[in-house]
């Protein structure tokens, strides 16, 4: 099908889309109706399994395999209640995605019949192939097993008629092989120890959560068009294009009016989230044309990781039903904004107090001062693990580019909170911090005054402090979240551990206990002082500076990832039990081999659209120019044939000229992706397709842009940027 076809298509799919399915009643009344919550619990289970189920989620207790065959009965007869046929254990394996196989409930009977059956067994362990998803080397094809095992923190859900158990997923010899396991373990490591710096301030905390809130960023595209772009297909960014005369730059998007077709979209995919119990409350345009927003109420971490897979796959299947393509990848278009998802992170008590939260009282203000303090100290220790855990080949178009964070980790906490650390810094003695919030007053009538928060927002810094959370912004839109939280919670924890040491080693010498966290804060606040920046991260300025305190600037993933197999990042996860080294040496292995396969990939498919698709019609047209030069010296005296033809020929010249150095520097590619390919080494592999084939990328791409503004529009094979940016 040929372009202009392709976009015909495109805007009758548009006038067809857009027809949204309301449910009856309103969203409270339908939410978390297609999962296995408390309320379902309490009216399928009998009260000793909720009761086990309640003790397995708030203190880690172990189900009886008894109280679980009970346990998968009632969830059996709740899902068959909701039209489930069948049921899978959904997991996140090393992919990046999420994984399942389904079986069916149904099992014949002697007499001929079946009837539904569903055991605890079944419910709490199964066994899919190891040997097929990444595991670093940890499997091979010959070591198929793996286990599948429940994890009774994430609720149950049902989506195509089909019970999905949230699992963990690990080897036959036990290594993780998932995302879920260390987060798993970073989760309750984090947990321990911030309970037990909470004891200083009192008796009544018993537990510390982790949450997340994330906003999740993507673009939309016309299927049509999505089509038409084999790069956006086979890569999810445009490996050509030039830009269009008009993108984000009148600024006229963001929280702009949303379009109809996008609004039913939104709408639609809000309402299957609703039903599985995805909390996802905002919605907005983003900068870029075509870009958009949505972000939930926050959640516990395991359970917000889990809905924004479930929610990434419900954003993409919603989509195709509007004729809609999603594209989640960090930069779909170059020069415009691309996506991220940053993580708003805290931790709440079991008292229902967010420990980042500043409070009205010396003791309050004091456990939130030893909690910030001590994440800004975690930070300053692992910035270069926090940088690896949000390292990919997608995110590297992104960080740095204007719009995003650069590599350099760093922590913004806002002027207020800096005079804080600064005045404790100088005076470890100092009894007082600033209250919470002051008023705005902008006299204005009848408008209530603003009350002002203890920060401003640095919307440039990759870890801000906004208020009574951080928000991580570094991490890529297409990243599962559980990567960010993993390290995260690790450092913090690790951290806490740490503090936990040094203010009981004072406690020891018969220092008070307020004076004891008092001089160990100051020391804290002296020693990550490097770390805290509150300008702006996107100045140069910034980068020369950063260099002189000592920060990593890493520009690409392969230089990121180094640091996983460094002393202090083993030392870190094996002391905490969240990863062995030969985890981290297995998922350093993959990391690196998703880089080369992703460069790969896009280098074989630009040198099929610039050998197959580019250099076919620039020749095309060019040779309609030629027989117009011909036909006008035919019929034009010399004179006028010299005046007329100066275009013309200087036009047949120019796409001679792009024409031959794309071949030569898609030639020069392929030798040098032969070359990669023959490396057995992986590091070494990666490194070569990061310095001698990726380079040749914007090489060719300048040229292919260039014949871009140069060929008929009707001839040129692929949509352009003014095509794909704006949804009809």
């Amino acid at each position: 099908m040929d372009n202009m076809r392709f976009k015909a298509l495109a805007v009758t799919m548009s006038r067809e889309a857009g027809k949204v399915d309301f449910p009856d009643g309103m969203p409270s009344e339908y939410f978390g109706s297609q999962t296995f919550s408390k309320a379902a619990m309490r009216s399928f289970l009998s009260e000793e399994a909720f009761q086990t189920v309640m003790a397995a989620v708030h203190t880690g207790a172990r189900i009886d395999r008894r109280i679980a065959d009970q346990i998968a009965a009632s969830m059996k007869a709740w899902a068959v209640s909701k039209g489930a046929t069948h049921y899978t254990h959904w997991f996140l394996p090393l992919t990046g995605s999420t994984a399942e196989k389904h079986d069916a409930f149904v099992i014949p009977t002697d007499a001929g019949k079946a009837i539904e059956n569903f055991q605890g067994s079944e419910l709490v362990q199964q066994e899919p192939d190891a040997s097929s998803f990444p595991s670093g080397g940890i499997r091979n094809t010959f070591e198929a097993r793996g286990y599948t095992a429940w994890d009774p923190t994430s609720p149950a859900f049902i989506m195509d008629r089909t019970l999905c158990i949230p699992t963990i997923f690990v080897s036959y010899t036990g290594e993780a092989l998932d995302f879920k396991t260390p987060l798993l373990k970073a989760l309750n490591a984090l947990d321990k120890a911030a309970v037990s710096v909470c004891r200083y301030f009192g008796r009544d905390v018993n537990k510390v959560n982790a949450t997340l809130g994330w906003e999740q960023e993507y673009f939309l595209v016309d299927t049509a068009l999505f089509m038409a772009r084999p790069d956006l297909a086979l890569t999810g960014r445009t490996l050509f294009g030039h830009s269009s005369a008009r993108d984000q730059q009148l600024e006229d998007h963001y929280f702009g009016v949303i379009p109809e077709r996008v609004m039913a979209f939104m709408q639609d995919f809000e309402i299957e989230a609703h039903k599985l119990g995805i909390p996802v409350r905002t919605r907005h345009n983003e900068v870029a044309p075509n870009q958009f927003e949505c972000a939930p109420v926050f959640e516990e971490a395991n359970l917000a990781v889990d809905h924004n897979q479930l929610l990434m796959h419900l954003l993409d299947r919603v989509a195709k039903r509007h004729h809609f393509t999603l594209l989640l990848h960090e930069k779909p278009y170059q020069g415009v904004n691309g996506s991220g998802k940053h993580n708003n992170w805290s931790m709440m008590t079991n008292t229902g107090e967010n420990l980042l939260s500043p409070g009205k009282t010396y003791r309050n203000n004091l456990r939130f001062l030893a909690f910030l303090v001590n994440v800004i100290k975690a930070v300053n220790n692992y910035p270069d693990l926090l940088r690896a855990y949000i390292a990919s080949a997608g995110n590297d178009h992104r960080l740095g580019a204007n719009e995003a964070p650069p590599g350099i980790i760093s922590v913004f906490i806002g002027a207020q909170l800096s005079k804080t650390l600064e005045a404790l810094e100088k005076n470890p003695n100092m009894k007082r911090m600033p209250a919470n919030t002051s008023e705005m007053r902008h006299d204005i009538p009848k408008i209530p005054e603003i009350l002002q928060d203890n920060t401003d927002r640095n919307r440039t810094s990759p870890f801000a402090f906004t208020g009574n959370k951080f928000e991580f912004r570094a991490v890529g839109s297409s990243q599962n979240c559980a990567k960010a939280m993993i390290a995260l919670n690790l450092i913090v924890a690790d951290q806490l551990i740490q503090f936990k040491k040094d203010v009981d080693a004072l406690l020891e010498k018969k220092m008070k206990k307020e004076d004891a966290i008092i001089r160990v804060l100051h020391k804290y606040i002296q020693e990550s002082t490097r770390i805290r920046f509150e300008g702006n991260n996107y100045g140069d300025e910034w980068i020369k500076e950063a260099l002189q305190r000592g920060l990593n600037n890493f520009n690409s993933t392969p230089e990121a990832l180094e640091f996983l197999l460094s002393e202090p990042a083993i030392s870190l996860f094996n002391r905490n039990r969240v990863l062995n080294e030969k985890e981290i040496h297995a998922r350093y292995e993959i990391e690196m081999e998703n880089y080369i396969k992703k460069i790969q990939i896009e280098s074989r498919v630009i040198g099929d659209l610039a050998s197959n698709h580019i250099i076919p019609i620039a020749i095309k047209y060019q040779n309609m120019l030629v027989e117009n030069v011909k036909g006008l010296k035919e019929v034009l005296d010399v004179k006028t044939f010299g005046k007329l033809s100066y275009n013309q020929l200087n036009i047949i010249t120019e796409i001679s000229e792009h024409v031959s150095n794309i071949n030569h520097f898609v030639a020069e590619m392929t030798e040098a992706r032969k070359v990669a390919n023959a490396i057995p080494e992986t590091r070494e592999k990666a490194y070569t397709y990061l310095e001698q084939v990726k380079p040749f990328f914007e090489k060719i791409r300048y040229h292919v842009d260039r014949l871009e503004m140069l060929v008929d529009d009707e001839l040129w094979p692929l949509p352009k940027y003014r095509e794909l940016l704006f949804v009809k």
